[in-house]
């Protein structure tokens, strides 16, 4: 993409990100969400799943829809979630609208048999929820992690086969990558995902196209946890802390590398959360 190009989706993604409000779809009567964002691949509107509220959050929230947030550069390659150069697409989510102060916790590279557990006995600690983009060759090996993960009430997602850069391979590759992952799905839990990330957060029109052929909503972040740069536990809870707010997505790691300092985090920072009114819940379309 070209500066001007990139200049000029980036100016239609604000305009489109100042009217776009909360969606009401009636669905076990809870509120739906909408992905904020705009352009000629729009996947099917995201919701957030309905489990009763965790321990500690309680507080009211502040009304109206939240502006869309662009996905944060990254810099430095030193895990299989690095950087990744290309701009935002104005078609993904990195917020979800919301009158409420529900956030939106992402775990990305897994499952991984130490990491994945351990994160997700903290969320259950904390009655939280949360969503887990997979790969699909550490999914083929763990397959029981993945029934652990839904039956616990998290979100199971797509991050494709071997983490390749989507922008990067052929469409029949990308059909391959992200195809190959729904299907593992589909035959360990029974049903395919509705949600896709894709590697290093880098889409472009033709990956975004076979992605919602396959019937996935794709999905940002708008708070890097930083935590696959490992700058310390503390750190990772404090990067978390200080940039929430209502409707984001925050992206976090249980697999693609060591990820005990995710783990830590995670312990110091969810009590904070819901201890500040915020409600750790999973996404849905």
């Amino acid at each position: 993409m070209t500066s001007d190009e990139h200049t000029s989706a980036r100016r239609a993604f604000l305009r489109a990100a100042l009217v776009i409000g909360t969606l009401a779809v009636g669905r076990v009567l809870l509120p739906s969400r909408v992905m904020e964002t705009g352009g000629p691949h729009r996947a099917p509107a995201l919701r957030t799943a309905g489990d009763d509220p965790p321990a500690g959050a309680g507080r009211p929230a502040t009304a109206g829809p939240l502006e869309s947030q662009p996905l944060r550069p990254m810099a430095g390659e030193t895990s299989r979630s690095g950087p990744g150069a290309s701009p935002p697409h104005p078609d993904v989510a990195f917020t979800l609208s919301t009158d409420r102060r529900e956030i939106f916790l992402t775990f990305d590279d897994g499952p991984h048999p130490r990491h994945t557990p351990d994160i997700l006995r903290i969320l259950h600690r904390h009655d939280a929820r949360a969503t887990f983009f997979v790969i699909g060759e550490n999914a083929v090996a763990f397959p029981d992690l993945l029934r652990d993960i839904a039956d616990e009430g998290h979100a199971v997602a797509n991050h494709t086969w071997t983490h390749p850069q989507l922008t990067t391979l052929p469409p029949g590759a990308v059909r391959s990558e992200l195809g190959r992952t729904s299907s593992l799905l589909e035959e360990v839990l029974g049903t395919a995902p509705d949600l896709a990330r894709a590697p290093y957060g880098a889409w472009d029109d033709p990956s975004l196209s076979i992605c919602n052929d396959l019937g996935m909503s794709p999905v940002g972040w708008a708070v890097d946890s930083q935590d696959w740069t490992t700058p310390g536990a503390e750190t990772i809870a404090d990067t978390v802390l200080a940039e929430i707010r209502p409707g984001a997505i925050v992206l976090s790691h249980d697999g693609g590398g060591e990820r005990r300092q995710t783990v830590q985090a995670l312990e110091w920072y969810l009590p904070r959360l819901l201890d500040d009114g915020f409600r750790p819940i999973r996404i849905e379309p």
